[in-house]
């Protein structure tokens, strides 16, 4: 019989429960992880009581009012508050999106908050990306080109080589589709994930880059690229509605179609 043990501190407790304020009438309980590297404890759930009538509609809303008037501990990130930068993407109910996205009364009962799943925790919410940025920097995204410019003018593209650009530059990098990748989570040290893969293809399709041979050399890899078994969660989650399974997809037909 197969035996498992747990690593140290990884038993998630209850914690604390803050009480909403007396009087308030709409009232929602947002039940957080917490997790303090410094105290040597588990981490978490502490519960907030939030009126719901004095808060913004976004779960981001409730977490900045958390830190603001609760519990100045909190800790998460968050930058843009219009779903741009990508900074407060986390687990909300059960699956990764934005905080800045995700309104409230979309989550029936406490809404349940966690960091970015199977990634290493800095502090409560924030995940280590030092990872993902890594292999971003991997695939070396940006123009590659032999050939100088047009003298006194920027490279042009046709509408066509334009558009096919669409569903890729819009990624945010907010990782919620590479955390939602079960192939990540087993061989994370050595796939890419959706989001890097989505980058990947973004310059490949570019018609300015001159390097997409090179690029699909570096990907024709047995775990670089291939650990992809279009599972999908990676387009269901994509808070951008974009689609990093569909652009893995054209990335193994471009190296099938080399091979014939």
């Amino acid at each position: 019989m197969a035996e498992f043990n747990l690593p140290a501190n990884s038993k998630v407790r209850a914690g604390k429960t803050f009480a909403a304020p007396a009087g308030a009438r709409r009232v929602r309980a947002f039940q957080i992880y917490r997790w303090n590297p410094d105290n040597g404890e588990n981490p978490r759930t502490d519960s907030y009581e939030i009126d719901l009538d004095a808060c913004g509609p976004m779960v981001l809303d409730a977490l900045i009012k958390i830190k603001n008037e609760v519990d100045p501990t909190l800790t998460f990130r968050r930058s843009c508050r219009e779903g741009i930068c990508g900074s407060c993407a986390m687990n909300i109910d059960g699956t990764n999106t934005l905080a800045c996205l995700k309104p409230i009364d979309e989550v029936k009962g406490p809404v349940r908050i966690y960091p970015l799943p199977h990634m290493p925790v800095v502090k409560d919410l924030v995940p280590d990306l030092t990872r993902a940025y890594a292999q971003l920097r991997s695939i070396e995204p940006w123009l590659q080109a032999d050939t100088p410019p047009p003298p006194d003018a920027e490279r042009l593209q046709s509408p066509e080589e334009r558009r096919k650009l669409d569903g890729l530059w819009e990624c945010i990098l907010c990782f919620c589709c590479t955390t939602s990748c079960p192939s990540y989570w087993w061989n994370g040290d050595r796939y890419l994930g959706p989001a890097v893969l989505l980058a990947a293809y973004r310059w490949i399709s570019d018609s300015r880059d001159e390097a997409a041979g090179g690029r699909l050399d570096a990907l024709q890899d047995p775990f670089k690229l291939y650990r992809c078994h279009t599972i999908m969660n990676c387009t269901q989650t994509c808070p951008k509605g974009l689609n990093p399974a569909k652009a893995i997809g054209e990335i193994k037909q471009l190296l099938l179609e080399r091979e014939v």
